[in-house]
């Protein structure tokens, strides 16, 4: 990174959130409570909204995040997809540190312009898959037992709300999983099938697919977001184990097979060792967005850094295509 950008001498970030609807909001809470970050503004087009959220925090709201940039050091992006393009180049065109909320951008194309201007800017792109520090996730790779998955089961399904309708169920809640799945297996896709079908948004509301790895690991995603119940869960298979995590609660269930042996019916088989593995708690957009702060303070590459973002982009696209195929078919 260049050293220029580093903020480093010992004054409190500056930082402000673009967009601050629903979740946004969060954003500049979490801002506001970290220790060295001092929470300037907050930005959004909606000046009821924009002066409520400044109102609760007591910072300056501002309806064009473009005035504010001179005056901050990183910023998060929390504004529909479709202009995450847009917004997240003014920024890094300024200067400033981008956290921007997934998906990354609308397109590939944009995901790498703003890539390159980045890394030749020297300036931090986080992306907003908060998955990855929840504290199932940060146990299990933290476990050091997790090695060459071979079957990945992942459920996310949510009651209908009326938000997040810019896009579509592959976008709004499979590309968690996606992007938690890639960084699992740690293999290029080899390919991919899936099945969609629309419900009360005009657009995709319910998903599967099978994604197959050239690695050979496998791996079965469902998303919807027209459920009667949450169920947000993931089974990872492996040769000497089975990793359960639950991401409604701070659970992680583990079995493992052990190094002594028992008898069933007369056949040894290997020991299975089943325990919950005990987790640090945390709040994981907390933990997301200390982690973009420490970044910039310590000039450290971001911990989702815009490839992943742009991977996990990618792989949800080819998700949507597969569906569109199948429907075309007579799906």
């Amino acid at each position: 990174m260049n050293e220029s950008k580093i903020v480093a001498d010992g004054r409190p970030l500056r930082a402000a959130v673009i967009g601050v609807g629903y979740l946004g909001r969060f954003h500049a809470q979490k801002y506001a409570r970290i220790e060295g970050v001092q929470l300037v503004a907050v930005s959004d087009l909606q000046s009821d909204r924009v002066d409520r959220v400044a109102g609760e925090l007591g910072v300056e709201a501002c309806a064009d995040f473009r005035s504010l940039l001179s005056r901050v050091d990183l910023v998060s992006v929390v504004t529909p997809t479709d202009s995450h393009g847009a917004v997240v180049e003014s920024c890094l065109k300024a200067g400033v540190h981008v956290l921007v909320e997934k998906p990354i951008t609308k397109t590939l194309e944009e995901a790498d312009h703003l890539i390159e201007l980045a890394d030749r800017l020297g300036l931090v792109l986080q992306v907003g898959h908060i998955k990855r520090f929840h504290p199932a996730v940060r146990g299990l790779f933290g476990s050091g037992w997790l090695s060459n998955p071979r079957f990945i089961e992942a459920q996310r399904f949510a009651p209908f709300k009326n938000r997040a309708l810019d896009v579509d169920v592959v976008l709004d809640l499979m590309i968690h999983d996606v992007d938690l799945i890639l960084h699992c297996v740690g293999s290029e896709v080899e390919s991919i099938e899936a099945v969609g079908a629309g419900i009360y948004s005009g657009k995709v509301d319910i998903a599967n697919a099978r994604i197959r790895f050239v690695n050979g690991c496998i791996a079965n995603v469902s998303a919807s977001r027209v459920a009667r119940d949450a169920t947000r869960r993931m089974r990872i298979f492996q040769n000497d184990a089975l990793f359960d995590l639950d991401f409604m609660r701070p659970g992680l269930a583990v079995r493992r097979r052990g190094s002594g042996t028992w008898v069933l019916d007369g056949v040894t088989l290997p020991e299975i060792e089943e325990q919950d593995l005990p987790l640090i708690p945390g709040d994981a957009l907390e933990l997301e967005i200390r982690a973009f702060c420490r970044s910039v303070r310590e000039g450290l590459p971001a911990e989702v850094p815009g490839r992943a973002g742009r991977k996990a982009l990618e792989v949800v696209m080819a998700i949507r295509q597969a569906i569109d195929a199948w429907s075309r078919s007579g799906g």
